[in-house]
C-alpha cells in the first residue's frame, strides 16, 4: 500500500511542479497567464505578494515540489531516505499548505482576485499533506507492531 501512496505522491508532485514551473515562467518572462474566463491570474501574479525578496513565490513552490519528487524517488533506494523521507515530505507539504492558506487569504481579502493555477497548487499540496500523513501513520503502526 505504501508504494501506491508514494507513487501517488510522485504524480501529484509532478503536477505541482508543472503548475509552479508555468507560473514561474510567466513571472520571469513577463508573459500573461492563460486563465481564460476563470480568475484573474494577472492581478495575482503581478501583486507584491507574488515575490519574496525578488524571488517569485512560484519558483519557491517549484523548488518545494522538486524536493518532494527527489525525496520520493530516493526513498526505495537507501535506508536513510526510507526512514526520513516520509517525514520530510510531510514537513514540506505542511509548510506548503500553511503558506498556500495565507496566499489564498491574500487573494480573497486583499487582492480580490484569484488564480486558478494557485488553487491547483494549494489542492495538490493539501493532497500531498493528507497522503504523507497517512504514510506516517502507517509507518507508526508498523513500528508499534514490531515493538
Amino acid at each position: 500500500m505504501d508504494n501506491k501512496l508514494r507513487i501517488t505522491c510522485e504524480i501529484l508532485a509532478i503536477a505541482g511542479l508543472i503548475d509552479s514551473a508555468y507560473l514561474t515562467w510567466i513571472k520571469l518572462t513577463g508573459q500573461y497567464a492563460i486563465c481564460g474566463p476563470v480568475g484573474d491570474c494577472e492581478s495575482v501574479n503581478s501583486s507584491p505578494y507574488a515575490e519574496i525578496a525578488g524571488i517569485p513565490i512560484a519558483l519557491l513552490g517549484a523548488g518545494a515540489y522538486f524536493l518532494i519528487i527527489v525525496l520520493l524517488v530516493l526513498e526505495p533506494r537507501a535506508e536513510i531516505w526510507a526512514e526520513y523521507g516520509p517525514l520530510v515530505v510531510f514537513g514540506v507539504s505542511l509548510v506548503g499548505v500553511l503558506y498556500s492558506a495565507y496566499l489564498t487569504y491574500l487573494e480573497i481579502a486583499v487582492i480580490r482576485a484569484f488564480c486558478p493555477y494557485c488553487v491547483v497548487s494549494a489542492i495538490v499540496l493539501l493532497l500531498l499533506l493528507i497522503i504523507s500523513s497517512v504514510r506516517l501513520m502507517g509507518e507508526r503502526a508498523e513500528i508499534s507492531a514490531v515493538s
